[in-house]
């Protein structure tokens, strides 16, 4: 028995075979550069907020606890920092990994202590909108910014 092919089905094959071959290195090498520019420029952003919260403030020494009311405030910095409390201290925590800060997740934090958050505390996060987890959280040391008067300096 003698099987024949159309060329048409062997060249359509072929055709699709090798624009699929030469189809990934061009999708990995095309990612449009305004995606590249917008991470970074992201980024930049966050470092800009932060600086601005911090202006007029002074670093501490880092802690690896701080003192947590329940009124304390936090703002998520997305892939920079979260800063926690309000007045003349605040405490900005970069954790290990801050580029997976993102301010559409949530903080989910079992304490090792019922009035203080420490860098070694278990955290993990969850999507804010659909409640899936999407990553464990390692905090660092704490670092205050004290609000200091001009004639100080």
């Amino acid at each position: 028995m003698i099987r024949t092919f159309t060329p048409k089905l062997v060249l359509s094959s072929g055709i699709a075979a090798l624009a699929l071959l030469g189809a990934s290195p061009t999708i990995a090498e095309d990612v449009p550069q305004d995606t590249q520019a917008d991470s970074s420029e992201e980024m930049s952003k966050g470092e800009a907020r932060l600086a601005r919260l911090l202006e007029g403030r002074v670093a501490g020494e880092p802690r690896d606890c701080i003192r947590e009311f329940r009124s304390s405030r936090m703002q998520t910095i997305n892939e920079t920092a979260y800063v926690y409390g309000r007045g003349d201290t605040i405490y900005v925590q970069r954790t290990r990994h801050p580029d997976d800060i993102d301010d559409d997740d949530v903080l989910v934090i079992r304490k090792t202590s019922s009035t203080q958050l420490c860098r070694l505390d278990f955290i993990t996060s969850v999507d804010r909108f659909s409640g899936f987890f999407t990553g464990g959280v390692q905090f660092d040391k704490f670092v205050p910014y004290t609000r200091v008067d001009e004639e100080q300096l």
